[in-house]
Formats: C-alpha cells, sequence, structure tokens
C-alpha cells in the first residue's frame, strides 16, 4: 500500500471530493484516484498534518486556501516544442491546409503555464499565419494561467526546450522568438498578442465558440472513462466539421470515443471529427 493510500482511504476521497462539488462546484469525483489521494497526500504533509481532516476543514473554511491547492491536485505537464514530431506534422501537413482560410481558431485545453500555446505561435509564425490566428488557452488553475499570460521561463527551462526546438528547426534560434535576460526568457509581444487565457472547467463548463483545431494533451490521463467521454462530447461539439484534435501520448481514450473522433495519424496522436 503506497503512502497515499494509507494517508486517505477511498471513502475518505469520496467524501471530500463530494463535499467540495457541494462546495465550490469543481467535480473531481471522476478523476484518476490514485492521482488525487497522491494530490491530497502532498497538501496534508506539506502543511504538517496528521491526518487528511485538518485539510478537509480548511478546504471546507478558506476559499483562497483551496484555490491555491488546484495546482496540487491538476498536475501541470507542459515543455516548449514537447514531442517536436507533432509540430513538424503540424507546419509540413496540417496547417498548410489551412493556407486560404481567412481566419484560424484554436484551444488548447488545459494549457498550463502556456508552451505548447507559444510554440503552436512559433509555428504559425514561420508559416506566416499567425496575423490571422485566434487562440483561446484555458485552465482550471487561475495561478497557471497567469504564469502562461506572463510567458516568462527560467533561462534553465530554456535550455532543456532546447533539443526539443532543434528537432523542429535545427537551425532556429531562440532569440528570435524571446527575450533573454539573466535568469528569464519572455515570449516577444508578437507572438502573444493573438491568444486570450480564461479560466475553464472542461468538467462542468461548457464552450460558446467553435474552433478548427483543439489540443488537449495530458490532461484526460487523469480522468475515468466516464469523464473523459463527456469532455469528449465537449470537445466534439466544439470543433468544426473539418477540425483536428490533438491529444497526448499517454492519453487513451474509451472505445466509445470512436464515434466522435477518428484517427489521423496515430504516431502523433491527431484525429478529425466523426461526422
Amino acid at each position: 500500500m503506497t503512502t497515499a493510500e494509507k494517508m486517505i482511504s477511498d471513502e475518505e476521497l469520496d467524501s471530500l471530493t463530494t463535499a467540495i462539488k457541494q462546495r465550490y462546484g469543481i467535480d473531481f469525483t471522476n478523476y484518476e484516484r490514485k492521482s488525487l489521494k497522491r494530490g491530497f497526500s502532498r497538501l496534508v504533509m506539506r502543511n504538517q498534518w496528521d491526518s487528511i481532516l485538518p485539510l478537509w476543514s480548511k478546504i471546507m473554511s478558506d476559499r483562497d486556501f483551496f484555490t491555491g491547492c488546484i495546482d496540487e491536485l491538476t498536475v501541470n505537464l507542459t515543455e516548449l516544442f514537447r514531442n517536436p514530431e507533432i509540430w513538424i506534422k503540424m507546419k509540413e501537413e496540417i496547417l498548410p491546409q489551412y493556407s486560404l482560410k481567412s481566419s484560424l481558431k484554436m484551444w488548447h485545453a488545459g494549457c498550463s503555464s502556456g508552451e505548447e500555446v507559444y510554440t503552436m505561435a512559433i509555428v504559425l509564425k514561420s508559416l506566416n499565419m499567425l496575423r490571422r490566428t485566434q487562440t483561446l488557452g484555458t485552465d482550471l488553475s487561475a495561478t497557471i494561467l497567469e504564469q502562461a499570460k506572463e510567458a516568462k521561463y527560467s533561462n534553465v527551462l530554456m535550455n532543456k526546450y532546447l533539443t526539443s526546438f532543434s528537432k523542429f528547426l535545427p537551425n532556429g534560434d531562440l532569440k528570435q522568438s524571446f527575450e533573454f535576460g539573466e535568469k528569464y526568457a519572455v515570449v516577444k509581444p508578437d507572438l502573444k498578442r493573438h491568444v486570450t487565457y480564461e479560466r475553464h472547467n472542461l468538467v462542468q463548463d461548457k464552450m460558446d465558440q467553435t474552433f478548427d483545431m483543439i489540443f488537449c494533451r495530458n490532461v484526460m490521463i487523469y480522468f475515468d472513462d466516464g469523464l473523459k467521454m463527456k469532455v469528449l462530447k465537449l470537445f466534439h461539439e466544439s470543433l468544426a466539421d473539418d477540425g483536428y484534435f490533438v491529444i497526448g501520448y499517454y492519453d487513451m481514450l474509451p472505445p466509445e470515443s470512436k464515434e466522435l473522433f477518428k484517427v489521423y495519424d496515430s504516431k502523433t496522436r491527431i484525429y478529425k471529427k466523426v461526422l
């Protein structure tokens, strides 16, 4: 039995997630249980409590505290040019299909700190398509969205991202896209103007826009199949009839999802909407 399983039982997890849903309207009840237990256990240990009960009390009585907890419960994993073969496919095959379109709309769902949003911006700029593109970046965490808006990344991270960037653009220079300082690199203004960030809960919020392309990478790994299908139906409704849907390499789609999306390219996990 893991430390997380010892610290919080299934019954306690069910009761706590139900209480959070009733108190704040945020639904964690169908999140992957082991990941959620680990998140709550980290919060208990970080605050040096002996059990889940003080955490429960604090969450229920302090909205600001709970808002800060969201980052711990929704693991934010993203990188600049992560899986470069996806962005090569975008540049060479997918985006050219929209070369004659007057406008292009994209949604990065679960965008975290924005690296993927700015990766696509660099790809769009390389094809002279950036100015006619509108991008929406959403996440459950208001804190992580502020980081995305700030678009500032440590030079340590930038060095880490350089390998993937070089695979996408062997002769490219990140200084064309970032202003480098002593400790941080900031995304240049022309790569941010087309982006709007909003807090959005995939589990229960609707979407009133339609997009040509939707990215939701490494978010659904924390959902059970029932919740995945609920979110996938939202994406299906929000995607244009000829639109593309891109998921993460570790995201596993339920068998029922074949009624909503068909594989376009299995290697890069790119799908098309089923009409």
